[in-house]
């Protein structure tokens, strides 16, 4: 979907209510909610583009995606008092249990992956 950071987590947060995870791991949906709305205004802020987000469960790990047009990869850097901003991927990494990029034609696409807690997740 394409999508602005308020559409991307509304849409996002409709999906986990899918997987009864609003419910059984709220602290991995308020990770989750806070890693889409930090890689669409990344994309929208750093890449100057649209964002494209596209969630899979495979039953193990929730992959969040975020598609931008910019093949620009994206860094780490640590909080800084001497610049503004910076810290959107510092706390993607700190969020998701793994994260990668893929550098693509037609831009990159940011992939975060969630594992909830075991207990009273839904698996389907």
């Amino acid at each position: 979907m394409g999508s602005t950071p308020k559409t991307a987590r509304d849409w996002a947060l409709e999906h986990l209510r899918t997987l009864d995870w609003t419910d059984g791991a709220p602290s991995t949906v308020d990770a989750v909610l806070l890693t889409v709305s930090e890689l669409v205004t990344n994309a929208h802020v750093h890449a100057r583009t649209s964002a494209q987000l596209v969630m899979t469960w495979d039953g193990r790990c929730l992959h969040v995606a975020v598609h931008d047009a910019s093949g620009e990869l994206p860094t780490t850097r640590p909080p800084s008092a001497q610049r503004p901003g910076g810290r959107g991927m510092f706390l993607v990494d700190a969020l998701a249990d793994e994260w990668e990029t893929r550098p693509c034609p037609d831009g990159k696409t940011v992939i975060a992956c969630f594992r909830p807690p075991t207990v009273g997740v839904s698996r389907s």
